[in-house]
């Protein structure tokens, strides 16, 4: 394969030259850079432009770290992000990761070889505290409110939503309301701000049977439902209008009184029930987790979550 040197021997020019040529750089008088440009194109050499990169100190990819579930938390975020990577020149590789510590620890020893410009995670299971010092190889960007560590994130501000969903349903008359949630409460911040809004809301811890977890496919909302429907419950605040409308289609199968129910994701089905709504706008968190990543932001940046009734 042709490379500088090559070009360098048969224009008779020495290798720095050929490289200021090749890079479109100054100091090199016309009659030179048109010598070397015609052995370029007699050799058809084109430059390595992942050698290019590195040698800039950039792979322009950006490591998109995602359990790769099928709640479109997950696939509408992924879709984000891929769509203002591509517009800045960006690669995405995606990174899938099952919650595994260990292949999220590895995606970072990646970082830290220069595998990746910055790294983003959708979701994780290690500590926040143990991503931190692979900050110094490159952006490591997460997707939820850090609280007091210092990592620069772009997410969903979703706590006034979540009052504002619970509300609702205590207005409609519900009283015994059930939730879904992605993972346990200590492990998912999500089901963790969910649960606190229950609290607040009803003035009380909800009973654990009024819990489903590991609710993360729309189709998972059948199942969930078929729980709650055991406990008797006559509201459902779910975690998605594909999981709502599958909980939904539970009770109408089973010719059973509906609850009341409150999606997420602002998606057509939950038009199609005119069931109340949030919207995360993952667009512009997908927006601001690239402008982190590629470091043209830093910090911490919030989107307000928007709650939609019917």
């Amino acid at each position: 394969m042709t490379n500088i040197h090559d070009i360098a021997r048969i224009s008779g020019y020495s290798v720095a030259t050929v490289s200021r040529v090749i890079n479109h750089r100054p100091y090199v008088s016309e009659p030179v850079r048109q010598a070397v440009l015609k052995v370029v194109r007699q050799l058809d050499y084109v430059p390595n432009a992942v050698a290019r990169d590195l040698s800039a100190g950039r792979t322009m990819s950006i490591g998109v770290v995602t359990p790769m579930r099928e709640h479109p938390y997950f696939t509408e975020l992924t879709h984000a992000l891929t769509q203002a990577a591509f517009a800045r020149g960006y690669h995405v590789v995606l990174l899938p990761s099952q919650y595994d510590a260990s292949l999220e620890k590895r995606y970072l020893e990646q970082l830290r070889r220069q595998a990746y410009d910055g790294l983003i995670f959708t979701s994780h299971t290690m500590a926040l505290a143990q991503m931190v010092p692979y900050q110094k190889y490159g952006p490591v960007v997460i997707c939820h409110d850090p609280g007091a560590v210092d990592l620069p994130a772009a997410y969903s501000d979703r706590g006034e939503t979540y009052l504002e969903g619970y509300r609702w349903l205590k207005a409609h008359g519900a009283k015994q309301v059930g939730t879904f949630l992605p993972r346990a409460p200590k492990r998912s911040a999500t089901a963790a701000a969910m649960v606190a809004a229950y609290q607040t809301v009803f003035g009380r811890a909800p009973a654990p049977e009024l819990l489903v977890e590991d609710v993360m496919a729309p189709a998972s909302g059948y199942a969930a439902a078929a729980k709650l429907a055991a406990v008797g419950v006559d509201g459902i605040f779910t975690n998605g209008d594909d999981i709502a409308a599958n909980a939904w289609r539970y009770y109408q199968d089973h010719q059973l009184p509906e609850p009341l129910l409150v999606g997420q994701e602002a998606q057509l089905s939950g038009r199609l029930l005119k069931l109340p709504t949030i919207d995360h706008h993952f667009q512009q968190v997908g927006k601001l987790a690239i402008a982190l990543a590629t470091g043209e932001l830093t910090g911490q940046h919030a989107v307000a979550s928007t709650f939609m009734a019917p």
